[in-house]
């Protein structure tokens, strides 16, 4: 029996992966509930929701913070003639990090925390960046003037010139 999206029994490109994520994200919802009804049990249900919103309010607030300056630093290095490897995982880090403060939870937040902290983001850029070496393509490009617009390639349906823009 064929399933619905199949060409000749083979299942579409990306169907494991969206079974994945999908069992990851509800699994990470279980663990959150659960944590957040045993932080709520110790510590009060208006204590642990605030406890959330202070963490997401505090992490936005460095994330920011940290993103700022990393993207100075990225300035520097294009500035400089050399691709910011290390400030774009450093961004990619940051942005995940972000994300999971943002996101209500004890478990998501630590992780998130965790990404904040330079050792340990350190320690992660490295395993990112030995696993995409090699896969990321840099394309390069230099500004080399405004675009005449008005030259015409000698086609009768051209646009007429224009004079008040060729003004000194």
């Amino acid at each position: 029996m064929r399933r619905a999206g199949s060409v000749g029994g083979i299942d579409p490109p990306g169907t494991l992966l969206t079974v994945v994520a999908l069992v990851s994200l509800l699994v990470v919802m279980l663990i959150e509930l659960y944590v957040l009804v045993q932080v709520a049990s110790a510590i009060g249900v208006l204590n642990a929701i605030g406890l959330l919103l202070a963490i997401s309010i505090i992490g936005a607030w460095i994330v920011k913070r940290q993103g700022l300056a990393m993207w100075r630093r990225a300035q520097l290095q294009v500035t400089a003639g050399r691709v910011p490897t290390k400030e774009m995982a450093d961004g990619v880090l940051l942005l995940l990090a972000g994300v999971l403060l943002l996101v209500p939870g004890f478990v998501t937040s630590a992780i998130g925390v965790l990404l904040l902290l330079p050792p340990l983001r350190a320690l992660v850029r490295g395993v990112l960046v030995r696993r995409w070496a090699g896969k990321v393509t840099v394309i390069r490009s230099t500004y080399r003037g405004p675009i005449d617009t008005t030259a015409t390639d000698g086609r009768p349906d051209a646009p007429p010139s224009r004079p008040e823009l060729d003004a000194p």
